[in-house]
């Protein structure tokens, strides 16, 4: 097995419990990180045995260790997670001697492959919808199908705020289709039945790319051959990292038309007749609050509430409004 792929910088420096990775990249801004001797970047990479230094302290270097990349046939009942709270959850199911976790996920009530491992760096560049790498499922549904329904759901079909991308789909018997996707919508297969109105009764995945579960009883696992690997490895190799993982063309929302904004209550259009002849009752007047400028709330400028006028002081000389500056 190849060895494990190379980490960023302030994740490595994080690991090694010298500080966090938002401070590590402080560090790293100011020049005070080394890699293999040269002021080191933000975003750098650390391979095994690179020698890393942070404001003259060495780091130990990463040891080279072969990661592990398994192809597992999940039984129906096994969650995909590695919460170790969660019954029947994959990890604790395989057992596995080496910290490993799921890439993508498939449904506690699925069946099928599913791979695991302990490289980090290959689950994004699998996952990703736009690198276009295949899963291939086996589904039986409650009634016959049609071959209507088939083409317009391999066409894409309105899901979840977006469309589904075409699809590959073969009629296996009346109640058996195999589909191939390349892209991995929450409970997509279910949901695309369903909007047919037809029920999914066994779902079972047969194929990760070049990877197929031929062979592997359901509930067993095995490592990867050199050669799914280097086939897999070759897939990933110019994997896109920055487009959604499961994306797909989003579907245009209608826009709701503003309502009109009110208009204020006139002569002109206070007896307005409506559309059907009758004449609208005039708006009835709303008195504004009081504000600084308007503390009565009646448009005169009289004494504030909480500040009267002086005594012996002429009534309405403290509300005069001021006059207007004029030029000097």
């Amino acid at each position: 097995m190849p060895a494990a792929s190379a980490i960023r910088l302030n994740k490595f420096i994080s690991e090694s419990g010298l500080c966090s990775r938002r401070e590590a990249d402080r560090y790293i801004e100011q020049g005070l990180v080394l890699l293999n001797g040269k002021t080191a970047k933000v975003g750098d990479q650390v391979a095994p045995r690179d020698r890393v230094t942070v404001n003259g302290h060495k780091l130990e270097p990463r040891q080279a260790e072969d990661a592990v990349y398994l192809a597992f046939n999940k039984p129906v009942g096994i969650t995909s997670t590695t919460e170790p709270g969660v019954r029947g959850n994959i990890v604790d199911y395989v057992n596995h001697a080496a910290r490993i976790f799921p890439i993508g996920r498939l449904d506690k009530d699925s069946s099928g492959l599913i791979f695991l491992t302990s490289d980090g760096d290959i689950v994004n560049k699998i996952l990703r919808a736009g690198n276009q790498h295949e899963k291939e499922y086996v589904v039986t549904v409650n009634r016959i199908l049609t071959d209507q329904m088939l083409d317009e759901m391999s066409r894409g079909i309105p899901m979840l705020g977006t469309v589904t991308k075409p699809c590959v789909i073969q009629k296996e018997t009346p109640y058996i289709f195999r589909i191939t996707l390349v892209q991995g919508l929450n409970r997509q297969i279910r949901r695309m039945v369903e909007h047919f109105g037809y029920e999914v009764t066994k779902l079972e995945r047969v194929r990760i790319m070049n990877v197929t579960v031929k062979g592997l009883p359901v509930g067993d696992w095995r490592e990867l051959t050199p050669q799914e690997l280097a086939g897999i490895m070759k897939m990933v190799e110019k994997s896109s990292g920055t487009e959604e993982a499961s994306g797909g063309r989003r579907q245009s929302r209608p826009t709701a038309p503003r309502p009109a904004a009110p208009r204020p209550a006139t002569k002109a259009n206070a007896a307005a007749p409506s559309p059907t002849g009758e004449t609208a009752p005039r708006r009835p007047y709303k008195k504004p609050p009081p504000s600084p400028q308007n503390p009565s709330g009646t448009g005169w400028w009289g004494p504030r509430p909480d500040k009267p006028a002086a005594a012996g002081a002429r009534p309405g000389a403290a509300g005069k409004r001021p006059a207007k500056a004029g030029p000097a």
